[in-house]
């Protein structure tokens, strides 16, 4: 009698206990689903959390194909600018039209890593300036012929082949490198105003305000210095990756702020007098330090009052200046500087892809390919180097040494040109002339 009172109290606590539990159960599932808290169900409620961000044609990320190709979209005429250098990154137009017609040729000798770096010349009003693999600076005159030439690295230094960053103000060129030497020179005599050595190499482009410049190193330190001296007036650190990446960082400035990527995808604005941060946007997850070099992105552009920038992993960003808050996200894979014209951006995805896209909200107007005529098995192993926009086309350059030319108001292909047997950098023009980079040359076109 006693073992089936047990037997009957143990089956009500075990029905007791399944109750319980699926009472449990069932509170829980309840406040995930309705908590303003605790949001783990709902697309829009994670949403919610950055509801300042718009993402667009979240589809395209696992396949990507034409989008309105036959949409004529005349986009406006601007001011043409004749220089590719400012310090937004702005290039919009430029003024060129030309018939590529090969019109002259700057010789230098082979890089060996050439396939990886990114390097590109400086101009001094008619003329070129750019370097060999060891480091030597040469300047061409209008013919093509070299000027002067001159080396101001050791033997020990020249065995690490430094790769050389220019910027010039006014008759003097401002030099930094991957070896940690940074320098300026008086392009009309070739003699050294002032040579300094820093503990870590740049790696990073040069942009010049009034009396002083900014560079970025490896270790994702902003440097301000002063143009006179080369002193270091202040610098601004940021969390350092774990790896290096070859990736160039980018940096533009404005009249009071100076902003710039690391190699963990951190975009930061610098008060430019004081050196103080402004505000920091992180645009990668927490794993990413042991992983930059996975991470390419695009130079910065700043236009009217947001920065534009895109990386390869399918983000395309526009952020407002001031606040460093995203006005919206687009789902595109490129690390080609983008161009600006008017209300329209213009890029070039990783896949060959020309993107036409609403500046204001980030919706995509047309997708046009640029690589049609490549076959499947060729497009795979071929990634455009960068693109520039002249009067009324577009001029794409890729690593298989081809140069496409597009329209710039139907995307429709005008003509592909085989430039080099293997990669050319990205095109360049300079006073009314296109300039493609091969290894061991610069073609000059009219």
């Amino acid at each position: 009698m006693i073992l089936r009172q047990n037997h009957k109290r143990d089956s009500i606590e075990t029905l007791v206990n399944k109750i319980s539990l699926i009472l449990l159960i069932f509170l829980l599932i309840n406040n995930c689903s309705i908590s303003n808290k605790v949001k783990f169900w709902e697309e829009k409620d994670i949403i919610e959390k950055t509801k300042n961000t718009k993402i667009i044609l979240t589809d395209q990320i696992q396949v990507e194909k034409e989008f309105n190709p036959n949409i004529k979209i005349v986009i406006p005429d601007v001011k043409y600018k004749k220089n590719y250098i400012n310090n937004q990154n702005d290039i919009s137009k430029l003024d060129y039209n030309g018939n590529l017609k090969k019109i002259g040729k700057y010789n230098f000798s082979k890089f060996k890593d050439f396939q990886y770096i990114d390097i590109e010349p400086i101009f001094h009003k008619n003329k070129l300036i750019f370097f060999d693999s060891k480091g030597t600076i040469l300047l061409f005159g209008d013919n093509q012929k070299i000027l002067w030439k001159e080396n101001f690295y050791s033997k020990g230094e020249k065995k690490l082949k430094p790769r050389l960053n220019f910027a010039i103000h006014k008759d003097k060129l401002i030099v930094t490198d991957d070896v940690a030497k940074y320098y300026m020179i008086d392009i009309k005599s070739q003699k050294i105003i002032w040579v300094m050595s820093g503990i870590v190499p740049f790696n990073s482009d040069i942009k010049i305000h009034k009396d002083v410049f900014f560079v970025v190193d490896y270790k994702n330190i902003l440097r301000c210095f002063s143009i006179q001296d080369g002193t270091e007036l202040w610098n601004l650190k940021t969390e350092e990756s774990l790896t290096k990446s070859n990736d160039k960082l980018s940096i533009v400035t404005d009249n009071k702020n100076v902003y710039f990527n690391n190699s963990i995808g951190d975009i930061t604005a610098v008060n430019i007098k004081s050196g103080d941060m402004v505000w920091q946007l992180p645009t990668q997850g927490t794993n990413i330090s042991s992983n930059a070099f996975r991470l390419n992105s695009s130079n910065l552009v700043i236009n009217k009052k947001s920065i534009f920038f895109s990386n390869n992993k399918n983000e395309f960003y526009s952020i407002d200046v001031l606040t460093g808050l995203v006005n919206w996200i687009s789902n595109l894979s490129s690390n080609l500087q983008p161009v600006i014209i008017d209300k329209f951006i213009l890029t070039i995805s990783n896949g060959g892809y020309l993107y036409l896209m609403n500046k204001n909200t980030g919706n995509v107007i047309r997708i046009n390919d640029l690589y049609q005529n490549y076959k499947n098995k060729k497009r795979n192993n071929v990634r455009p180097t960068g693109f520039v926009v002249g009067k009324n086309k577009i001029y794409l350059t890729s690593d298989d040494g081809n140069l496409i030319v597009a329209d710039l108001n139907t995307g429709n292909i005008l003509k592909s040109l085989k430039i080099s047997r293997s990669k050319i950098t990205k095109p360049i023009i300079h006073q009314n002339n296109l300039f493609l980079i091969q290894n061991d040359s610069i073609f000059k076109y009219n």
